[in-house]
């Protein structure tokens, strides 16, 4: 019984599945009220603990999540859970409030409010206190030492980046280097630095809400949790020797080979598809690439735009603000999509000029 369980969460634990879980039962978990109760954050928080504690049991799971490397991860995971749950239950709070026309809690609450001097320093002085004992505890308790000098004959199986860099490392199974090294790292900063000047939504500024932001929450919450934070749990807990994948309870076997046989999609079309070989011209050979990216990119949004659903944005937003937004909102969803192609089809570029290292 005990190992059909390990077998059906190590099976639930593939990418395929769990990005879809977690993507689908996160984006639902929002919506749902009584998640974002003092109850429902308990009976999360419990189910956590006890599924964690279960599977201590298993000596691979412990094996990993007690790596000295690993163990901040696992802090970082909860800290993260602690922190959205608190969020959105001040922001239903504030919701109920403003549904039974009282002002939020934020300019009721001055229980929160409190002198800097003495109170804060105090405060602030007691627990870096604190934080020093742990971490001494730690360093003491946690043997992290350090290891020979770099040599490239010798590597690491799997060689890791630090644990800050594990979601751009997944996503180098999905992208080319420069697009997941540099280019979506930069739209990402870009993106951020923009979303003032492209929200022009006034609700919410200085108090919780939800009701008032749900698709402005949604899609941020579903870019940071389900696109980055779930990419460094795959890389920190699943990713093991020769950067395959493996199930939580499945021992880490460095003679595993996974067979994959990535086709770019000139090679579906020209070879699967219409039955001919590859052009000559590289041009010719990736147009169904460019002309898919370019529609993608650049068509998309105006058709998007159109739309009943996109129209009240757009007339929100202005038509400058609604087409930035919405491509850095497509460009954040190609990383889903060139995951699902990966899985399904094993398709790893739309486009790929190998004559001028450009890979999409």
């Amino acid at each position: 019984m005990v190992e059909t369980i390990k077998a059906l969460v190590n099976g639930l634990a593939h990418p395929t599945w769990s990005f879809t879980l977690t993507a689908v039962l996160f984006m639902a978990a929002l919506f749902w009220r009584p998640l974002w109760t003092k109850l429902g954050g308990l009976a999360m928080f419990l189910a956590s603990v006890v599924f964690f504690v279960l599977s201590m049991f298993d000596p691979t799971f412990r094996a990993v999540v007690t790596k000295p490397d690993n163990v901040p991860i696992v802090m970082m995971v909860y800290l993260i859970g602690f922190f959205l749950w608190l969020a959105l239950y001040k922001a239903y709070q504030n919701d109920e409030l403003t549904e039974q026309g009282e002002p939020t809690f934020e300019k009721t609450e001055v229980s929160e409010k409190i002198f800097t001097w003495p109170d804060l320093v105090f405060s602030e002085f007691i627990c870096m206190v604190i934080l020093t004992v742990v971490l001494v505890v730690w360093s003491v308790g946690l043997q992290a030492p350090l290891e020979e000098p770099a040599n490239t004959a010798v590597a690491p199986n799997p060689s890791k980046a630090p644990w800050y860099f594990l979601g751009l490392q997944e996503m180098l199974v999905y992208f080319d280097p420069w697009m997941a090294g540099v280019v979506l790292p930069s739209l990402i900063i870009l993106g951020l630095c923009a979303i003032p000047y492209m929200d022009t939504n006034p609700k919410g500024n200085g108090y919780f809400t939800f009701k008032e932001r749900r698709t402005e929450i949604a899609l941020f919450l579903f870019g940071f949790v389900v696109l980055w934070c779930y990419m460094i749990v795959i890389g920190t807990f699943l990713r093991g020797p020769n950067w395959n994948f493996f199930g939580p309870y499945e021992v880490w076997n460095v003679n595993k080979v996974e067979p994959l046989v990535n086709v770019d999609l000139s090679e579906y079309f020209w070879i699967k598809w219409l039955g001919t070989g590859l052009p000559g011209n590289w041009l010719v050979r990736e147009l169904p690439g460019i002309v898919l990216m370019v529609g993608y990119l650049f068509v998309l949004p105006v058709a998007l735009s159109k739309l009943k659903l996109f129209k009240r944005y757009y007339d929100e937003m202005g038509p400058a603000r609604f087409y930035i937004a919405m491509s850095l909102f497509l460009v954040m969803m190609l990383l889903p999509i060139k995951m699902y192609v990966r899985w399904m089809f094993n398709l790893k570029y739309f486009v790929h000029i190998q004559e001028f290292f450009f890979n999409v």
